[in-house]
């Protein structure tokens, strides 16, 4: 073994292709009007320039068919989750609205959207397409400072949901299941009283439930008022529906189990996350990660460079072996000193990641309390950084959404920042610490995962 040796070969074999051949790369058609809202029948012939192709997208979103007691945040809040909004002008006695987005591609995201998922707002759709008009100009009328004040109060660094519902996250169990419920059908029957933007579902305690998430409060407390205890079908399938601690739902996957429509570049997956997060995190938990190179020929192995050979061999010798979605993980030292960052102009299709700025190292300030806490992989998990609003069934909840068995769970007892989780397996639990090391729990909390030494 040379001295100085800081890089690992991981050698990491994933499962067949064959679920992705299942898995849909068209885009999800979630009209509740059952058409595409862009070419409903006459409404196409009465507006000119309707019919917008992709190809002239506009930072200026115009609204159309906006109720007449519409408000000017109401009208912002259709944009909020795409990104911030720049400008606004109302024009309500045509009951339409522009709306000016910070770039042109949160404006494509938010189009792209709502031509697959109809808005609702007071129980009735709104039309929205790309404007002729690159910006916006506003005057000082009454009108327009009504929306400039309206723009300030509701932009996405303050947007204050609580006021309304204690989450706009919603959860939802359903009783009862003869007939099977999809993902798709929930989006259907909630988008009827706002736009859904982000939805996963799973099964826990042997109970089918979803995480749903709204824009605003206000729709999440009206699908739960109108909503908890409805049947989905005749006589069964009850819905049961609570508010989530959870303040927003990190999706990674557009599939059948998981869909965040703000986000249409996401990749369908195959369940896995991808290799170069998998290698990052996994490695993070013995040392700090600087570098991952994907082989170009080889997808399914990479080369993985630490920050010094003393970590190195600490993530070979405790990770070599271990099982990943069903294959053995196998590490041997590399014959190269460090990985190569692609020379300027020579891009190599994403397949070297740099990570020596990385947030997520854990090894960075000398006598880190992180150096006493190396463990090997085992079923129970160490979790710190819980913020007070999160209670132990929302933990419960997050971890069962990736399909792992939580087995226990238990806070510390003289701080609840910090809890062990214990799942069904050790590969479970690698899996998780993959999934959900650095997951946004609200209030600027990240949650830290690690392996724990005790048991429950």
């Amino acid at each position: 073994r040379r001295r100085g040796q800081t890089e690992v070969l991981l050698l990491f074999q994933r499962g067949s292709d064959e679920l992705c051949s299942s898995v849909s790369n068209s885009p999800y058609i979630m009209s509740t009007t059952g058409q595409n809202p862009l070419s409903n029948g006459n409404d196409s012939k009465k507006f000119k320039g309707d019919i917008r192709g992709p190809s002239v997208p506009s930072r200026v979103i115009h609204i159309r068919k906006l109720p007449s007691d519409i408000t000017e945040a109401e009208v912002i809040s259709l944009g909020v989750p795409f990104g911030d909004v720049t400008n606004l002008l109302m024009l309500k006695a045509k009951n339409q609205a522009f709306l000016e987005m910070n770039s042109e591609e949160a404006a494509q995201n938010l189009v792209g959207y709502y031509s697959t998922m109809v808005p609702i707002i007071r129980h009735h759709p709104v039309y929205v397409q790309f404007s002729n008009h690159k910006e916006l100009k506003t005057d000082n009328s009454p009108n327009q400072e009504r929306a400039q004040a309206a723009l300030r109060a509701l932009s996405s660094s303050h947007v204050d949901t609580a006021a309304v519902a204690p989450s706009t996250v919603l959860r939802v169990v359903v009783e009862n299941l003869i007939y099977p419920v999809t993902l798709d059908a929930l989006c259907q029957i909630f988008s009827k009283f706002g736009t859904v933007l982000r939805i996963i579902i799973f099964t826990k305690n042997n109970q089918f439930q979803a995480l749903l998430q709204y824009p605003d409060g206000a729709s999440a407390q009206a699908a739960k008022l109108s909503l908890d205890g409805q049947n989905i079908y005749n006589g069964c399938c009850t819905l049961r529906i609570s508010f989530s601690k959870l303040t927003s739902l990190n999706v990674k996957y557009n599939n059948e189990k998981s869909r965040d429509f703000t986000r249409p570049d996401l990749p369908t997956g195959d369940g896995q996350p991808t290799m170069e997060h998998t290698a990052m995190a996994a490695f993070s938990v013995y040392g700090d990660v600087m570098r991952v190179k994907i082989l170009f020929n080889k997808k399914e192995n990479a080369l993985v460079q630490m920050s010094d050979s003393t970590q190195a061999q600490l993530a070979m010798s405790h990770l070599n072996g271990q099982r990943l979605h069903g294959k053995p993980l196998r590490i041997t030292l590399s014959k190269h000193m460090s990985v190569q960052l692609p020379r300027e102009g020579h891009e190599d299709q994403g397949l070297t990641k740099d990570y020596s700025n990385s947030p997520l190292h854990r090894f960075k300030k000398p006598g880190s309390k992180n150096y006493s806490n190396i463990f090997p992989p085992s079923a129970t998990l160490h979790l710190s950084n819980i913020p007070p609003s999160v209670v132990e069934d929302d933990l419960k909840m997050l971890f069962a959404s990736s399909g792992a068995v939580v087995k226990a769970f238990k806070f510390f007892q003289k701080d609840h920042k910090m809890a062990l989780i214990q799942v069904g397996s050790v590969e479970e639990a690698i899996e998780s610490l993959i999934e959900f090391h650095n997951h946004d729990l609200g209030e600027n909390h990240h949650l830290r995962v690690s392996f724990s030494k005790s048991s429950i």
